[in-house]
């Protein structure tokens, strides 16, 4: 049966509002194989999960044009373009309307009015039948009503221009609703419906491609399906799916498939993206519901009007039938109706683009009102990358080699990221992890895990996992000194070890736009409290309030206490924040990193690792809110300007009609300022920050850092002030590792280095300038070395003053550039070893004196 499922999509033009939202629920919902219905309003778009043994497309199709909706199939990946310009029916109307005006030059001339009546109504007609057997009160039925009352009254031409004036405003709506459909479409339709088979070269459907299927993608390509790469090397372009760019495949790959197409990362997206379009929210609701009893109520007072002054024989019928009608077509509510969805759509739109994925519009308005967000801290505010700093064992009868053997083996059947830097490091250390060894593993989210080997029960985890071992001592007691991780044997501690982690690139960015919006931030962790506090170290303490070593359900239940002081959002990758993002009133998970569970549960998809996303999107929320605002004052101001202008004494009914088909543009084009929200920050570079900082990574490339007091020590760099004595004094000690700093003129986001190697700092606890030797070892160098000729950055024999610029070539030269070099940029980047902006006359002999003094560009030395 679920095989038989298939999930349809249908381009519906004759989608105005609401009302015509519910028409199309009543007729497809009867229909025998129809299984779910999703209307999106906003882009005329109908998504239906139907059987195909019960019910075609084309049935589905049949059964919207019944009722004249002009429903078509959409293909996947097609955006209409049929709608450019209005159908013949629409334009002759028109033509005729306009002929009409001639009539004060030519009397006859009027009755090409009742041929633009005779060729607009048809539509009109059709729908309101379909309404009234759907037992629906909509629009079109009002729009009739005014038509026959003015035909009636022999004003031809009025009723010619409100016909015309109606069957233009849809399409008028549909073009103005453009820009957001086709951002939707490149959301919902971004993975190709082809691959081409590696074996053979064959183009097929991806709906044919089976898992561990072979496929070929061509550079520039889109890569069809979820894959490993099996051949080639590429970049990829995620922005679609992350928000960020990145480059393209530089050649042809080959990629070995994992999942179904119905089950890649883009087809989860892009339902996600319909389902959440399609949920109303709270707003919508609300809405909603009012018009449905507004439109009745307004059908009454409108009658009413008309037929109270004719009983009582009260003079000028024609007038009071006139102000009937306005009333009727003021009383129309698409217009407050559109108000929230179109919106809310726009957001959900510009959201999703941005790389955050909200599963219904409830959660923007929820967003709009946050004042507390929580974080998690392993693989959310940090990169979740561990590096082991410290291993050994605390009993004298296991050696390293064995502890580090238990603890890879039982380590390599956990998911956590400290996991895989445990088996890591043996195997760097020859050990060789056997998991099959590895007897009753069980994993205790918040505290470790558990695993039976050579007969040994293991505990490895934080302070907690002692009391599940059976230990009652306190494990810092025993060792003396905190440490991240405890290793049991039994109710023994046998071990220690310590992992460090880094924050991500943009986390205090981040907490402090979080603060600049009034929104307080706090970490909750099952990490030890240690771990907690050099993490709020590594944010300056941005963050308000940290919590350390929490159960899952101990983080909960601190999230249940933060929302009595106002909507809380909790941030998280991981199944130990499963709970505290199920109690948040938004949960946001990690969509790259986070696990399966986590994704299921929160509310919002971070589809990148870029925290600095929450903010962008509470900003967002905002907006969308007083959009919405502004939206209904506009809807509901317009609407009593003409009815006190009927009141006054001129009830003009094409007036009426005009002023709601401008309504219905004037909130569509506002809600579509939404779009042209810009995010605050580059995801490469912030813009409240100026490029100074670098390093030298293994891709050969340099990254530029924030210019910022602290970010020598965010590198992991020490000052002279904070290194001490013993490896600072008459030494080469880096102000900035390998660095180079990147002059604002040159144009360049990064300096490329085709021939240098990547180095890395000393191994006694500070950074020193190194030199790599022909076997690829660092050694440090002293100060003679520093100075001997041709072999170092020669400083004394150069005249620099305040500003000057040095460039450092390949040959270990150095040279001072001018003004017109940077002007001209004409030094090619592939030639640059480095640059740096010197701040002061440089009067010392040796340059190791001029490093540290006033840390001037460090090089390395290739024998």
């Amino acid at each position: 049966m679920v095989e038989n499922m298939k999930r349809s999509k249908f381009e519906v033009l004759g989608l105005c509002c609401a009302t015509e939202a519910e028409l199309v629920e009543k007729i497809l919902k009867p229909l025998n194989g129809v299984n779910d219905i999703f209307v999106i309003v906003p882009t005329r778009t109908v998504t239906v999960t139907h059987d195909v043994l019960l019910i075609s497309e084309s049935q589905i199709v049949d059964a919207l044009n019944s009722a004249r909706l002009e429903a078509s199939l959409r293909l996947q990946g097609e955006t209409n373009t049929e709608n450019k310009w209005p159908d013949l029916a629409t334009l002759l109307c028109g033509l005729l309307l306009v002929l009409s005006f001639f009539k004060y030059l030519y009397q006859p001339l009027g009755l090409l009015a009742l041929g633009s009546v005779a060729l607009g109504s048809p539509k009109v007609v059709f729908r309101t039948i379909a309404s009234i057997r759907a037992l629906s009160l909509n629009i079109n039925i009002l729009v009739l009503i005014a038509v026959c009352v003015t035909a009636v009254l022999q004003d031809y031409l009025e009723a010619g221009v409100i016909i015309f004036l109606f069957s233009i405003s849809q399409w008028l709506e549909t073009r103005a609703t453009h820009k957001a459909v086709v951002a939707m479409s490149s959301l919902t339709s971004m993975a190709p419906q082809k691959a081409v088979l590696a074996e053979t070269g064959n183009r097929i459907d991806v709906n044919d491609v089976k898992i561990n299927t072979i496929l070929a993608v061509k550079a520039g390509d889109a890569i069809p399906l979820d894959g490993v790469l099996v051949d080639g090397k590429c970049e990829v372009d995620e922005k679609m799916v992350t928000g960020e760019s990145s480059l393209s495949p530089k050649r042809y790959i080959s990629v070995k498939t994992t999942v179904l197409a119905k089950d890649t990362v883009v087809a989860r997206m892009s339902k996600l993206v319909e389902e959440a379009q399609s949920r109303k929210s709270r707003a919508q609701r609300i809405i909603d519901n009012f018009a449905k009893y507004y439109i009745p109520v307004v059908v009454l007072i409108s009658a009413s009007i008309a037929v109270v002054p004719a009983a009582l024989g009260v003079p000028d019928i024609k007038r009071w039938f006139r102000l009937a009608t306005v009333v009727l077509l003021s009383g129309c509510p698409c217009a407050l109706i559109l108000s929230t969805p179109v919106a809310i759509f726009c957001a959900l739109t510009k959201a999703a683009t941005s790389g955050l994925l909200l599963k219904g519009g409830d959660y923007l308005e929820t967003l709009s009102g946050i004042k507390t967000v929580a974080f998690d801290k392993t693989g959310t505010i940090t990169r979740g990358e561990f590096t082991v700093t410290d291993f050994c064992a605390v009993v004298d009868d296991i050696s390293i080699e064995t502890l580090l053997y238990w603890v890879s083996s039982i380590e390599s059947k956990s998911s956590h990221p400290m996991a895989a830097s445990l088996v890591e490091y043996g195997i760097l250390h020859s050990i060789k992890p056997i998991p099959e060894n590895v007897e009753n593993f069980q994993n205790f989210p918040g505290e470790g895990i558990y695993g039976k080997i050579d007969g040994k029960d293991i505990y490895i985890g934080n302070g907690r996992i002692g009391a599940r071992a059976s230990c009652e001592r306190d494990p810092v007691s025993q060792v003396q000194e905190e440490r991240n991780g405890y290793i049991y044997c039994g109710s023994t501690l046998i071990g220690v070890f310590s992992l460090a982690d880094t924050c991500r690139s943009g986390a205090l960015e981040a907490i402090e736009e979080l603060k600049s919006l009034g929104v307080r931030s706090f970490m909750l962790t099952g990490d030890s409290t240690h771990a907690a506090k050099y993490v709020q170290s590594q944010l300056n303490h941005a963050l308000d309030v940290v919590h350390a070593e929490l159960l899952p359900e101990e983080k909960a239940v601190i999230v249940q206490n933060f929302k009595k002081n106002g909507l809380t959002a909790m941030v998280g990758d991981g199944i130990n924040d499963a709970p505290a993002l199920a109690t948040a009133d938004i949960g946001i998970s990690m969509g790259i990193s986070g696990s399966a569970l986590a994704i299921e549960t929160g509310n919002a998809i971070l589809m990148s690792n870029d925290i600095r996303k929450i903010p962008e999107a509470i900003q967002l929320a905002r907006k969308t809110t007083r959009k919405l605002i502004e939206n209904v004052i506009i809807s509901i101001s317009t609407k009593i300007a003409i009815l006190v202008l009927a009141i006054a004494g001129y009830p003009i009914v094409w007036l009426a009609v005009l002023t709601d088909v401008g309504t219905c543009l004037l909130v569509i084009l506002n809600s579509m300022l939404i779009l042209q929200e810009k995010p605050k920050h580059d995801v490469a570079q912030s813009t409240n920050r100026s490029p100074k900082y670098g390093t030298f990574l293994e891709d050969k490339t340099i990254t530029l850092l924030g210019n910022q007091s602290n970010s020598d020590e965010q590198l992991g760099l020490l000052t002279s002030e904070k290194c001490g004595k013993k490896c600072c004094e008459n030494e080469t000690n880096l102000t900035s590792a390998i660095t180079a700093s990147k002059h604002e003129s040159l144009g360049l986001s990064k300096l490329v280095f085709d021939e240098v190697h990547s180095a890395k700092p000393y191994n006694d606890g500070c950074l020193h300038e190194v030199k790599m030797c022909q076997d690829s070892s660092f050694r440090k160098m002293n100060s003679s070395e520093c100075c001997q000729r041709n072999k170092e950055v020669h400083i004394k024999d150069k005249k620099c003053s305040t500003g000057s610029v040095v460039l450092v070539t390949h040959d270990a030269s150095i040279a001072t550039l001018d003004s017109a070099s940077y002007k001209d940029k004409s030094m090619d980047s592939s030639e640059l070893f480095g640059t740096r902006e010197i701040p002061k006359c440089c009067k010392r002999g040796c340059c190791s004196d001029v490093v540290n003094d006033i840390g001037i560009l460090n090089e390395i030395l290739i024998e």
